[in-house]
């Protein structure tokens, strides 16, 4: 790859980055660890051709064009998380990438939506772990944990919600976010 491909790539991680929150192939590559899946899976259920999948975890595209294929990213990020903390069982998980791939959109996400506020439990969690991905996106844990444990004698609370939800459990994040409520 010469000088220029490189720097193209670079600036296309970087405008996911600030579209996506983090570049795709990372979120890609967690979504297809999380989930079980290859990337040829990924690609079907989100609706992408493998090569055009491909292409957007090198860097050699920017933005998904689609906004149903954005929508079908987040509605996996929110499973992979449900998951993760053990609320939806493998089984469970294949049924739902089954329904995720073939919604236009919408359907799925407000549905499972409409569940999150029904139940309560998975709001939380829907929260938390959107807490924990902007943090992982931002440093590593190893980080984290080094940075909270700078700010621990003088801001001991930012200290705890650093490690909690930086380098925590989610089930951990879920209890001290209930604690934090009122």
């Amino acid at each position: 790859m010469d000088a220029a491909q490189q720097e193209a790539t670079a600036r296309a991680r970087e405008l996911q980055r600030s579209w996506y929150g983090e570049p795709l192939g990372a979120l890609f590559r967690r979504l297809i660890d999380d989930l079980g899946l290859n990337q040829a899976r990924l690609a079907s259920v989100l609706g992408l051709s493998a090569p055009m999948l491909s292409q957007l975890m090198s860097g050699q595209r920017a933005k998904i064009g689609n906004p149903a294929v954005v929508q079908r990213v987040q509605a996996l990020q929110e499973l992979a998380g449900q998951v993760a903390d053990g609320s939806v069982s493998a089984a469970e998980a294949t049924d739902r990438m089954d329904e995720i791939k073939k919604t236009a959109g919408g359907s799925v996400l407000n549905n499972t939506t409409q569940t999150a506020s029904s139940t309560g439990a998975t709001t939380v969690r829907r929260v938390v772990r959107e807490i924990q991905s902007l943090l992982r996106s931002v440093s590593a844990a190893g980080d984290i944990i080094d940075a909270a444990n700078t700010l621990a004698p003088t801001h001991p609370e930012l200290a705890e919600f650093l490690r909690v939800y930086g380098a925590g459990r989610t089930a951990d994040a879920v209890s001290h976010y209930e604690a934090h409520q009122s």
